[in-house]
């Protein structure tokens, strides 16, 4: 069983922005820590092999220069990587190209900090629209599966149990707990608090299929 509350506690969400050679861009930021050394997160995050254990199948080249592909979902180039610390990519989905870059540091003797930060052109109107909970939900799902494949001793996440949980009122409840959580940080970012409440609102029934109220 899925503890949601324990889930939902453990990643620090932060709103803002960065600028990169194209011009400002906003950015959502997850991290989280993890009982196991920074080699094996790196390995768990970076190995093709073990990618699809806890999120989903990717084929190309990932090293600086290569392409990849996520199955059914963005593809990118990989732009540098800082083994066992770090890679900077672009995340090509939907004809639109963002960029994520993740940071992994010790925190302890046999933990070490996932920090994961998507970094996106997105125009006022769009962003009032769903808020960071349109990509952050998502990679709080991605942090889970994570969380659940390390816990296991490595042991492949069930995709097929992961979806029948997502639709579930477990499944429901977590998400619409991470919208909630994206909106309060976006908030504490200097958002007004009856528009990010607004647009979570619109996240979460995009992601549970509830009606927005």
């Amino acid at each position: 069983m899925i503890d949601v509350v324990h889930q939902i506690s453990s990643v620090r969400r932060q709103v803002g922005r960065r600028t990169l050679e194209a011009g400002e861009a906003r950015t959502v930021t997850v991290s989280r820590v993890y009982d196991t050394p920074l080699e094996d997160l790196w390995d768990a995050c970076t190995n093709p092999e073990r990618i699809p254990r806890w999120f989903l199948p990717v084929s190309g080249d990932l090293r600086p220069g290569g392409r990849y592909q996520l199955q059914g979902n963005a593809a990118g180039t990989v732009e540098r990587c800082d083994p066992p610390r770090g890679f900077f990519a672009t995340w090509e989905y939907g004809g639109e190209v963002s960029w994520i870059e993740l940071r992994l540091t010790p925190d302890g003797a046999d933990s070490t900090r996932f920090e994961l930060e998507h970094i996106a052109h997105v125009d006022d109107e769009r962003w009032a629209q769903f808020g960071p909970g349109a990509v952050g939900v998502g990679w709080d799902l991605g942090l889970m599966g994570l969380a659940l494949h390390l816990a296991n001793g490595g042991e492949p996440v069930d995709p097929q149990a992961f979806t029948a949980w997502s639709a579930s009122e477990d499944g429901r409840r977590f998400m619409t707990q991470a919208s909630d959580r994206w909106a309060q940080a976006s908030i504490e970012a200097g958002t007004d608090p009856a528009a990010a409440r607004e647009s979570a609102a619109r996240t979460t029934g995009f992601y549970t299929g509830a009606p927005a109220s």
